[in-house]
């Protein structure tokens, strides 16, 4: 039903380029008719002229509002004389403003009260990944699959609860960073060094965090500064294929100014990339990486509840990868991320929180054959303002503005009727902005927690959307949480879906979703047990038609299933398990979605015995097909992987991961290899 679009954007003769799953805008302006005036109608109608007039708000409050966080004291606090200049914010406000700011769009919420499926990989699950990518980590959580298509570390893929692998919305600190031109993030570039933990909301959230979000949203959260004296860090790590990879870095504080820089290095010599299924890219070399990653920050806090923060984050990744069998060549995948985020924070009163913040991102991917080069590029500015209110103790309205522009360029071969090669082209449209305004209200009241959540976007190109979300949880003892919730979702075409020439339908409608779930959460001392069911409904589903080589429209797929998730705490061993039982399938041929199982089982042990650690993990993924007609088998793998680690001493500690122990042959994508049985070790110092 939808297939990876690495596939269906090839050409029919000459390199099949990765990069063409960049896609984005539209080929012409649409006006979407809505008749009547029903009360629900004239609230969009009222976010949609919201979304209007945002950037003149933005303009004419800017500044003001930063003049009274200056000088306006909350109505009850009484006057107080400046902070001196070595003072820094109280913990408590960190606390506010980290779930104002670091948490992006998601919700500031525990993810016990949270009316809705989301979890964490927290930093020990990062420490514990070794070589992993950060999606092959991602994929060890409840409901997100994992397929791999190129050689390691490169062109890798998620979905969500059998979503399309574009229809997940991927943040850097609330800043998305998906391509305009593929709807792909660069998950594949991002070194898990460079990050603090990961946030995962599942479901259609666009009414909270805005279009793409049709299966969930992952929140990638990079290390914070911490307020203390300088300190350093530095990891080493030595593996399989020949791999190593590098890290160190700094932060520290002091006299209100924080401040945090990393880099890190990797290179691995890799492995085949493909295998003989892949008869068209077959290409019997080792395709290995090298990558840089460069990030940081510097805050300063003029006084409490004060707070600019400066933000640079920048990666690349130069992968080998197996195109054209017929022209033997080291191909290369070169993806380039950078975002640049300047941010204010700042308590106008008591009850009132502002984050301004203006965020620019560059996505760049080429792609070197033998024939030709081939590249493209997504250029986002993000304008945001969030206000976050709080209303009385129980009740929240947050009031979010954004202005999103995308602008996208290509060089991209062309192929006359006998195959030659022909003019390089670029998009026949490149820009398209995005005005939005969102609004979120919260509520508890006894032993029930409210959320209601409206978005309404004005796309340049498609004109007025509106998506909605409501959710009611109920607390059904002290140990029992029950929640129910329904929400719309929508996403337009990219890019390539609309202009890549020669493959590309200009006639596409924007893809729109209904979610309906509940979900019961029980939670005790020692063990915890959660199971949603969910039922995910997916119009105008984009997906590619091999005959017509374009890509089409389809009626409508339905993603349904249910999660059930363990977990035991012994003294020091906690056991954790969870069963993914879902079918994706497109309701106009009653076929699965490609790439995607029915059914996901995982286990996982950690035991700590002093300066000891040990764990295991098992996943086992069932059969799937690798095309939407079902022809293409996928079979089902189980995978086993081990993890020790000691702590030296305070500052040094070494860890050690043992991926596919049993040495399993299986792929993720047809064609394409996986790695066979590699050990990564890992020394860290810390000061």
């Amino acid at each position: 039903m939808s297939i990876d679009k690495h596939r269906y954007c090839r050409p029919a003769r000459g390199p099949a380029h990765r990069a063409l799953a960049h896609s984005t805008d539209l080929v012409r302006d649409v006006t979407v008719c809505r008749a009547g005036v029903a009360p629900h109608r004239l609230i969009a109608r009222f976010f949609s002229r919201l979304a209007g007039l945002q950037i003149p708000l933005l303009a004419a409050l800017q500044i003001p509002l930063l003049a009274a966080a200056r000088t306006v004291p909350g109505p009850n606090t009484p006057p107080a004389a400046p902070a001196p200049a070595n003072s820094a914010s109280t913990p408590d406000d960190v606390a506010r403003f980290t779930e104002i700011t670091v948490k992006g769009k998601l919700p500031p919420e525990s993810e016990s009260d949270t009316p809705g499926d989301v979890s964490t990989v927290d930093a020990r699950a990062l420490r514990n990944a070794g070589n992993e990518s950060l999606a092959q980590v991602l994929s060890g959580q409840h409901g997100i699959e994992f397929h791999n298509s190129g050689g390691p570390q490169t062109a890798a893929g998620i979905s969500i609860r059998g979503a399309n692998t574009d229809q997940t919305l991927v943040l850097v600190d609330g800043v998305p960073i998906n391509g305009a031109t593929s709807g792909l993030a660069a998950l594949n570039a991002l070194p898990v060094e460079s990050v603090d933990h990961v946030e995962i909301l599942r479901g259609a959230a666009a009414s909270l965090t805005g279009a793409s979000a049709i299966g969930g949203v992952i929140d990638i959260i990079t290390r914070e500064p911490r307020n203390q004296p300088f300190a350093g860090h530095a990891s080493l790590g030595l593996g399989t294929y020949g791999t190593s990879r590098y890290a160190a870095g700094f932060d520290g504080g002091g006299h209100g100014w924080s401040y945090r820089f990393g880099a890190s290095y990797g290179q691995s010599a890799g492995y085949n990339a493909t295998n003989r299924a892949n008869a068209y890219s077959y290409n019997p070399d080792r395709d290995g990486y090298y990558s840089h990653n460069v990030n940081g920050s510097v805050s300063y806090a003029w006084r409490e509840g004060q707070k600019l923060t400066a933000q640079v984050y920048t990666t690349r990744i130069n992968g080998g990868v197996d195109i054209d069998a017929t022209r033997p060549f080291d191909e290369r995948s070169i993806q380039t991320l950078r975002v640049t985020n300047l941010r204010s924070n700042n308590r106008i009163t008591d009850f009132w929180h502002s984050a301004l913040s203006v965020a620019v991102t560059l996505d760049k991917d080429l792609t070197r054959t033998a024939a030709n080069d081939t590249t493209f590029a997504t250029r986002q500015s993000l304008y945001a303002w969030r206000n976050d209110l709080t209303l009385a103790a129980t009740q929240k309205l947050a009031i979010d503005f954004e202005y999103l522009t995308q602008n996208v360029s290509g060089d991209i071969p062309s192929f006359g009727p006998d195959g030659a090669p022909g003019p390089m082209l670029d998009f026949t449209r490149t820009r398209r902005n995005d005005k939005s305004a969102t609004g979120t209200y919260s509520a508890t009241v006894g032993a029930n927690h409210f959320r209601a959540s409206l978005h309404g976007d004005r796309d340049s190109q498609f004109g007025p959307a509106t998506t909605w979300g409501l959710s009611y949880g109920r607390d059904l003892g002290r140990e029992l949480y029950g929640y129910v919730a329904a929400s719309t979702g929508y996403k337009a075409p990219t890019f390539n879906d609309l202009y890549y020439p020669g493959y590309a339908n200009p006639r596409l409608r924007p893809e729109r979703s209904r979610n309906l779930e509940a979900g019961l959460k029980f939670t005790a001392d020692t063990y915890a047990l959660d199971v949603v069911a969910y039922r995910n409904t997916i119009h105008d589903l984009i997906t590619y038609d091999p005959n017509q080589m374009k890509p089409e429209n389809l009626d409508q797929a339905t993603l349904r299933g249910m999660t059930l998730t363990a977990e035991k705490n012994f003294h020091a061993t906690t056991l954790h398990a969870s069963i993914d039982l879902q079918d994706p399938r497109n309701d106009s041929s009653d076929k699965l979605l490609n790439r995607r199982a029915r059914r996901i089982y995982r286990g996982s042990i950690e035991h700590h015995d002093g300066a000891w650690k040990f764990g295991g993990e098992y996943v086992f993924v069932g059969a799937r097909y690798d095309d939407i007609a079902n022809r293409v088998p996928l079979g089902g793998y189980g995978l086993l992987n081990l993890t020790a680690g000691y702590q030296i001493d305070r500052q040094l500690s070494v860890d050690v991961r043992w991926d596919n122990v049993l040495n399993r042959n299986y792929m993720t994508a047809y064609g394409y290899n996986t790695p066979g049985s590699n050990v990564f070790v890992t020394l860290r110092w810390r000061d």
